[in-house]
């Protein structure tokens, strides 16, 4: 429905200034020695809307993408604003302490964003240390990507795995790309038939078995459909927890080596979903993970409804890893890739004041 109103806006818009171009041509046409100041009023209008069109189609990803984090760090923020209430040209180097303390940056990793900083601290030097914090994560190629391009996705129970999916498929389909997902968690009834949900919302094919059944060979399943029926992106998911840790370290080590016979270097990404509300926590259990089966990225869930945004800097630097994406709320659309530069910018407009 959104979609259709923006379309609407757009097209009123550029016929509005088709309206108004023709009446500036039809009265200069008619004159063309002396034009009025309305006209001139006109065309004024007309270059501004024109601007302004070409701002919405030339940066919506940027300019959505900051506005995103604003509104998922709106919990972070409040416990910001309570060490640094006013915005600041230059704040002390103990209230920037605090505040990432307040944010639930590790200790460790505050240290090291802080090290050397002078007593009052500008935003191009804080932006700088917390920037550069980003920097261990390797770089991700996702050019020429095979076809399919297969996805494990993993993490604990509760993490929002499911929901996770269901916007990565809700992505791919907007970029106009074809996509099959596998019901891969056979432990939980309730996640075949959630998954089954989402894809039926999203009109998308799913592979699926029945509870207990084996999950390596749903994941098999769903990359031979996929390479069938010339699929470009498959998502599969996994069990968050079997009765011991042990159990679901050897099923998901079978599904990873499955996934390799039903196609060459398949999964191609091993996705970890980490929920944004357990802070520093989250990190344990990503390191767990990774040592299973080695993780290639993160995606942050649930981050709209923690004050514990600063733990994205543990996180990355930490595990050493890119975050893909982060997600809020339980829309399909909620979910956006992650930027360290929009990120770090969005914390640093709430307490410092407009660069000269």
């Amino acid at each position: 429905m959104f979609s259709f109103f923006k379309k609407k806006k757009d097209t009123d818009d550029i016929k509005k200034v088709e309206e108004l171009e023709n009446e500036v041509v039809e009265n200069t046409s008619s004159n063309e020695e002396e034009i009025s100041l309305v006209e001139e009023n006109k065309i004024d209008e007309v270059v501004e809307l024109e601007k302004e069109i070409i701002e919405e189609i030339k940066e919506p990803e940027e300019k959505n993408s900051k506005g995103f984090f604003s509104r998922a760090l709106s919990k972070t923020f409040e416990n910001i604003k309570s060490v640094v209430p006013q915005k600041k040209e230059k704040i002390s180097f103990d209230d920037i302490e605090e505040l990432l303390i307040e944010a639930d940056m590790e200790y460790e990793i505050i240290e090291k964003a802080m090290d050397g900083l002078p007593e009052m601290i500008t935003r191009k030097q804080l932006r700088h240390r917390l920037v550069m914090l980003f920097e261990h994560a390797p770089n991700v190629d996702l050019s020429n990507l095979p076809k399919p391009f297969v996805r494990l996705i993993i993490g604990v129970n509760g993490a929002g795995k499911t929901t996770t999916i269901a916007k990565l498929a809700n992505m791919s389909k907007k970029d106009g790309k074809s996509v099959m997902l596998g019901a891969g968690d056979t432990f939980r009834a309730a996640a075949i038939e959630q998954l089954s949900t989402w894809a039926s919302k999203l009109d998308v094919p799913i592979i699926k078995t029945k509870q207990g059944h084996d999950a390596s060979a749903v994941a098999y399943d769903t990359i031979s459909s996929a390479i069938a029926k010339n699929i470009d992106n498959v998502i599969i998911d996994t069990a968050g927890r079997l009765q011991t840790q042990t159990n679901l370290s050897n099923e998901l080590k079978k599904i990873v080596k499955v996934c390799g016979k039903a196609m060459e270097n398949a999964p191609h990404q091993k996705l970890m979903i980490l929920d944004g509300t357990q802070g520093n926590s989250a990190i344990a259990q990503a390191k767990a993970f990774n040592e299973m089966i080695g993780i290639n990225g993160i995606i942050v869930t649930k981050l709209d409804g923690t004050a514990k945004g600063g733990a994205l800097f543990s996180i990355s630097n930490q595990l050493e890893l890119p975050i893909f994406y982060v997600g809020v709320g339980e829309s399909a659309e909620d979910l956006v890739e992650f930027s360290p530069d929009n990120f770090v910018d969005s914390l640093l407009d709430e307490i410092y004041t407009d660069e000269k």
